[in-house]
């Protein structure tokens, strides 16, 4: 998986390319990574890629230009689809990762100011994502938020796939609670059925957990867990 990143601050993503699950996905030659600073391809002196809105209004925008000239300097455009972050965007979900990380590479568009020139969403992207109900100073978060997600998904990047097969939002429910060394800590123990050794009544204990879990803090993601259930 080769990830594409456009954006005028490049220095963001060095450190964490390098760190982490991350950086082993790196070295394992699982995962790849090429930064394009459109500064780059502003056509002046002065590097300046934004410029006023056309109707007036407070801020600037990304001007369509250097963006598209970053995007067509890119042998494989054409062939990844190309995301670009931004609030207006479809919310994004697990599934979403799943299925992008399907693809050999994608590219992301990581905006600024008052967001990019319309022209270039018309013509160029393909998909447009957002990672939450409020506004970033850029999409380099977000292009992060997403590649990261998305590498889960690579075959082996995990090593376990259990560990993916368990984590939250697979089966629409969050994780149950987790516990380790030591057994007790400053009052509090870990619950007795996970020493007993018996991994039906753990198993079970842990799905109880998580659909209480889930039906307190997401009760959105609980009602599609009900449906689920119905559907089978």
């Amino acid at each position: 998986m080769r990830f594409y990143f456009l954006t005028l601050f490049p220095e963001i993503f060095e450190i964490y390319f390098q760190t982490g699950m991350i950086g082993r996905g790196v070295k394992a030659g699982l995962i790849d990574y090429t930064v394009i600073n459109i500064r780059d391809f502003s056509g002046n002196k002065h590097h300046k890629v934004d410029d006023t809105p056309y109707g007036g209004g407070a801020g600037m925008v990304m001007a369509a230009p250097p963006i598209v000239a970053a995007l067509k300097s890119i042998a494989d455009l054409g062939t990844y689809p190309v995301i670009y972050l931004t609030p207006g965007g479809k919310p994004f979900e697990q599934k979403d990762g799943i299925k992008l990380s399907e693809y050999p590479g994608i590219i992301f568009i990581c905006g600024h100011y008052e967001g990019i020139d319309q022209r270039v969403i018309d013509a160029y992207v393909d998909l447009e994502f957002s990672v939450g109900d409020y506004v970033l100073t850029g999409g380099e978060l977000p292009a992060l938020t997403l590649a990261d997600a998305i590498a889960r998904h690579i075959p082996g990047f995990l090593g376990n796939s259990d560990s993916l097969a368990e984590e939250s939002f697979e089966s629409h429910l969050l994780e149950y609670p987790q516990y380790t060394k030591p057994r007790e800590f400053e009052g509090q123990e870990v619950p007795e059925v996970l020493l007993s050794g018996n991994h039906a009544a753990i198993n079970k204990w842990r799905l109880l957990q998580a659909e209480t879990r889930t039906r307190l803090k997401r009760p959105d993601l609980f009602e599609k867990y009900q449906k689920s259930l119905h559907n089978e």
